[in-house]
This record gives structure tokens, C-alpha cells and sequence, in this order.
């Protein structure tokens, strides 16, 4: 019995020593190695850190698409013809006057249509993130190495096709891809549709929808852009380019 009431005043006694000793191992915990000490994140400088870091990856990857060439001139963007012109190319090149030209003038054509409409992506991307919630974020955050660019892809695809097509197809008549599918197009129909065009396998008229084609290539090499931005962030502590995006993914990299 003595011994259960010495027992007793002993932890009487080191309990608020024992608590401030966890005292000084939280406060410690927040001294950076400059010695200076930093305050716990909160959970809503989590979501601007995140925020400014989707800012920063859609600026960089539109930046990089807009130029001349940013699709043309990467080959895993390039935006190719489309399966229906591709699997009828050689034929073209031989029934349609001048068409294996036609074929790469078009090709040339589009993709300066994807550099051109670019830029009408950013709005949309930027409200997406404005409207970001902190459990969002967070689950972003810490989520795969690719869940942001999932998160705006979920949140803005349809709104982007929606904003982008027309845009696009505006895109393709001003830098003359309309008038060059027309070129390739109609004269290769008229010969599909001819009596020796009919009597040959394999050769049908040709209805592709190039606006919606291109729109759609053209976004996933957005989104393949943003991707790569984001990855950079992730994972490369040289573009983190603000003290905040140094601090909010620095708490991802002692996670990992």
C-alpha cells in the first residue's frame, strides 16, 4: 500500500514536467534548420500553396504551347491525321492531284490551329482552381503523383470542349486547315464515289469531323503539358519558384 502512494506522488510530481517536455519537443519540431521558428501549416495555406502551384503548372505549359511549333514541332504532341485520312493516305497520294502535299499541309494546319486556340484554356483552368476546396487540395496533395491534373481534367474537360471547339474551328479556317481539308477531301470523295471508286475494296468517302479531331488532340496535349508541370514540382525542388510552394511540398516530401 505505501508503495501504490509513493507511486502515486511520484507522478504527481513529474507531470508537469513530462508536459513541458512535450512542449519543447512540438516547439522544436517547428525550428526549421535556420534556427528560426515556423508555424504548422494551416490547412488553407495547404490549398494556396496547391492553388499557386496549378497557376504556375498551366502558365508554363500554355506558355510552352502557344509558340510557333509547340505542337508541330514536339513529337508527342504532334497532332497526326486522323484515322480515316491515315488509313486511306496512299491512295491519296495517288488518285488526288498533288495530295501527298495536301496530306502534309493539313498535318501543318492543324497543329498551328492547337497553338493558336492554346490560350483559350487558361480562364477555364483558373476558375477551376479558384473553386477548390481545402479537403480537396489536401486529397490532391498527398494524393498520386498525377491527381491534380485528374482534378482538372474532371473539372473542366467538358467546359473546355464546350469553349475550345469553336475556337478551334475558328483557329482552323484562319490558318487555312479548313480550306486545305476541303482541297484533300472533296476531290478524293468524287473519286470514292465514282463507278471505279465503288469497284475497289476498302475505298469509302471520307467524313471526318477535323474540328472535333483536333480539339480533341489538342487538349490532351494541354493536359500532358500540365502533367509534366506538375511533376516538376512534385518532384523538383528547383521549381518550386515561391517560399510557399517551398514550404507546402516540402511537407509532401517528408511523406514520401
Amino acid at each position: 500500500m505505501k508503495t501504490l502512494r509513493l507511486y502515486f506522488l511520484i507522478s504527481i510530481f513529474m507531470l508537469p514536467f513530462l508536459q513541458g517536455c512535450e512542449t519543447l519537443t512540438n516547439v522544436a519540431n517547428t525550428i526549421g534548420n535556420s534556427g528560426v521558428v515556423s508555424q504548422p501549416l494551416t490547412e488553407g495555406q495547404i490549398a494556396n500553396g496547391l492553388k499557386e502551384a496549378l497557376n504556375v503548372g498551366i502558365s508554363n505549359g500554355v506558355k510552352t504551347l502557344v509558340k510557333k511549333d509547340g505542337y508541330f514541332g514536339n513529337s508527342l504532341l504532334k497532332i497526326l491525321l486522323p484515322k480515316q485520312v491515315k488509313e486511306a493516305e496512299n491512295l491519296i497520294s495517288k488518285r488526288v492531284p498533288n495530295g501527298q502535299n495536301l496530306l502534309n499541309n493539313l498535318v501543318l494546319k492543324m497543329n498551328r490551329a492547337a497553338e493558336d486556340a492554346a490560350n483559350e484554356a487558361t480562364p477555364i483552368f483558373k476558375d477551376a482552381i479558384t473553386g477548390m476546396s481545402i479537403t480537396d487540395a489536401k486529397g490532391i496533395l498527398f494524393g498520386a503523383d498525377s491527381a491534380a491534373t485528374t482534378y482538372l481534367r474532371n473539372k473542366t474537360e467538358s467546359k473546355l470542349t464546350a469553349a475550345y471547339a469553336p475556337k478551334i474551328n475558328n483557329s482552323l479556317s484562319k490558318v487555312g486547315a479548313t480550306q486545305a481539308w476541303k482541297a484533300l477531301a472533296d476531290p478524293y470523295n468524287k473519286f470514292a464515289n465514282s463507278t471505279v471508286g465503288k469497284l475497289l475494296d476498302g475505298v469509302k468517302p471520307i467524313n471526318a469531323d477535323l474540328g472535333g479531331y483536333v480539339t480533341q488532340r489538342a487538349l490532351s496535349g494541354l493536359f500532358y503539358k500540365v502533367r509534366q508541370e506538375e511533376n516538376k514540382i512534385r518532384k523538383n525542388v528547383s521549381a518550386r519558384v515561391t517560399s510557399l510552394l517551398q514550404r507546402v511540398f516540402g511537407e509532401l516530401d517528408k511523406k514520401r
